[in-house]
Order: C-alpha cells, then structure tokens, then sequence
C-alpha cells in the first residue's frame, strides 16, 4: 500500500498519524509512506526525526474573526492545493488520510480533485474548521468519540479510535517506574500538562507539596521544560519530599502509564486515548484555551462514563486537587472501579481499525 498522510500543528494531530505508519508497515513491509506537512510546524522535527519520508506545502490556518490574513491564507490554500498534486501525481497513493489541522486541507482537498481515495480522522469530540470543510469531499470520515458523529455526513462515519491507543499497549510498567526512580510498592499519581507544563496547574500542585509528603502514595510530577527550573526550587524550599518526583519531560510516556495508578492531566484527545486504552483513572483538567472548548466536552464525556474526574481550570485549587486525588487513591473500589470503567472505554485496536478503513475505501475505489 502506498499512504500519503498529512496532519500538523500539534502532537494531537502527528502522533496518532506515527502510530497508524507504524501499523501499516507492521501489516505490510512493502508500505511506503509520504507526510506532508509544514516547515514550521512541529511535524516537521517529529517526523524526520522517525526516518520517514517528508515534503512540505506553505500554509496558515484561518482566523475566526474577519482579517487580511484570511485572503492571505486562501491564497496560500490554493497554491498548497497545486503543490500537493504535484507530490500525490509524483507518488502516486493508494490512499491519503488527513489526521488534522490546516495543513492536510490542501492535501486532502488536492487527493479529492485527482479522485485519489481519501480518509479524515478526528481525534476530539467536537470536530475542528478544517475536518469540518473536507468532511464534503472525502470517503470516510474515522471518529474517536462517537459525540463527533452528528457533526459529519452519517453514511461516512466510522467508529475507529484514536490509533495512539493501540501504540500504547504492551509496556512494562516496572521498567517506567524504575526509569523515574519509584517505588515499585507505592500506590502512584502521575501530574503532568504536556511538554510546556501548564502554569495553574503547577501552581495548584506547588501549594500542596507538603501536603504529599505525609501521603502514603507517591507523586511523579512532570512540570515541562520552562517550568522546570522555578517549581524545582520551590519544592526545595520545601523540604524536597521523598515521595514527589518532579521532572522536567518523559520520553518514555507509554512505559510510565503502564507503572502508574491514576493520572493528572489536561484532556488533549492523544492522551484521553492512552488512558483509555490501558485503563487508566483520570483527573482532567481541561485547557480553557482550545478551540470550541472541545478538551472540556471530551473530559465530560469519560466522566460520564465513570472513568474520570473532571476540574474545570477556574475552579481549580491545591486543596480541590489533592482531595480528588485522595478519594481515588484511598479508596480500592473506587480506584477498581474507574480502572474498568476506562478499559471499557477505550479502543486497543484503533490503529488496527483504522487500517482495515483503509483496505476497505481503497477496494471499493477499484
């Protein structure tokens, strides 16, 4: 099979494209692969840094409120429009898959004017501008929640899952916990707000240092990279408990979400995925700073589910957090039965899925 696929601006959108190449040359060695995606933008260092073949195409997103920057980026739409012709004519695809942003317009939109098979996969419960406008040209559009539906053409819509969740299966946890310097006994939380951190969330947790350290669990507190330096200082100042671990990053995020028993985090589509996936608890901590408010509508929706406990960034305070942390990690049932409740959730196979989809569209085609 040959794969174009396009999908930029953030890891949401990049990982979940990894994992579905990494499923697609497991099924079938003679894959070959083409991302395009943009210069600028974060898939450029991700994707060349795992080897795979990569073009670019010059394109902005647009901006909601009326500006000359939207006639700019029309103009830049159809000139990445030409230009990705001109790469799908040169590979030649069986398929072109969109995971999301403004960069696989152009990509997606030139695959339907040359009627080359094409998929767009959503990540989020609320679909974003761009899967929204290629939603009228493409074959199938692959969802991960199904409140994404009523927002698609019915007869396209297939339930597949975020591919990130079948990438983070089959880790050892031992091996995380070892590699952050854990207990391998303890009962243990995982804080983290992705790789920038998140500054009320930080500070939430910097309020209850002292409070940790009379827990019987333990904490692996992940602050990001500009944070690092300023919380690391403020934790010395108290006292550095024995039982936090404060870090900058995780490179080894799927080995460590297999050592852990719950999670702190924002509620990013990518990471909702993981949890779900090895049936991991949750407290969510939605970014109010998304488009469509859509983090907090995928936060309701596990805790909906019973998988997950959900504190709005406004209404969070040290105390609010350490106590939704307490009345999980004290209590066994509970811990249990949010566990199973994720695992029910989640969808192991999505990259799988979402293959098949592929095989399925591209034979129909022919």
């Amino acid at each position: 099979m040959r794969i174009v696929i396009s999908g930029g601006g953030t890891g949401g959108h990049i990982y979940p494209a990894l994992a579905f190449i990494k499923t697609a040359i497991s099924e079938d060695p003679n894959t070959q692969v083409l991302y395009i995606g943009t210069k600028k933008g974060l898939e450029n260092k991700i994707v060349t840094r795992n080897h795979i073949p990569f073009e670019t195409i010059d394109i902005t997103g647009f901006k909601r409120k009326l500006s000359f920057e939207n006639v700019k980026t029309i103009i830049r739409f159809i000139k990445g429009v030409h230009k990705s012709k001109k790469l799908l004519k040169q590979f030649n695809p069986d398929i072109v898959i969109g995971t999301g942003g403004y960069v696989c317009g152009p990509v997606v939109y030139a695959a339907h004017q040359l009627k080359i098979p094409s998929i767009i996969h959503e990540q989020n419960s609320i679909p974003g501008l761009t899967n929204k406008f290629l939603s009228k040209y493409v074959d199938k559009i692959a969802i991960s929640f199904k409140e994404a539906e009523q927002y698609f053409p019915s007869d396209k819509v297939v339930l597949t899952g975020n591919p990130r969740a079948t990438d983070v299966l089959g880790h050892d946890g031992i091996k995380g916990r070892q590699s952050a310097g854990l207990s391998l006994t303890k009962k243990t939380v995982l804080i983290f707000s992705g790789s920038r951190g998140a500054r009320p969330i930080n500070e939430a947790v910097v309020s209850v240092i002292n409070d940790f350290a009379i827990r019987d669990y333990q904490v692996l507190y992940v602050t990001g990279e500009i944070h690092f330096e300023s919380v690391k200082e403020k934790i010395a100042h108290a006292g550095n408990p024995d039982n936090v671990k404060v870090v900058p990053f995780i490179h080894n995020m799927p080995e460590v979400l297999a050592g852990v028993d719950l999670v702190v985090s924002r509620a990013g589509a990518t990471s909702i995925a993981e949890f779900t996936s090895i049936g991991l608890p949750s407290i969510l901590i939605p970014s109010p700073y998304v488009t469509n408010n859509h983090q907090e509508k995928n936060a309701i929706s596990l805790q909906e589910a019973g998988a997950a406990t959900v504190i709005l960034e406004k209404e969070l305070t040290g105390k609010k957090l350490l106590e939704a942390i307490d009345q999980i990690l004290t209590d066994k049932n509970k811990l249990e039965r949010m566990k199973k409740n994720s695992k029910k959730i989640g969808i192991q196979d999505a990259s799988n899925r979402l293959y098949r989809l592929c095989t399925a569209v591209i034979n129909n085609k022919q």
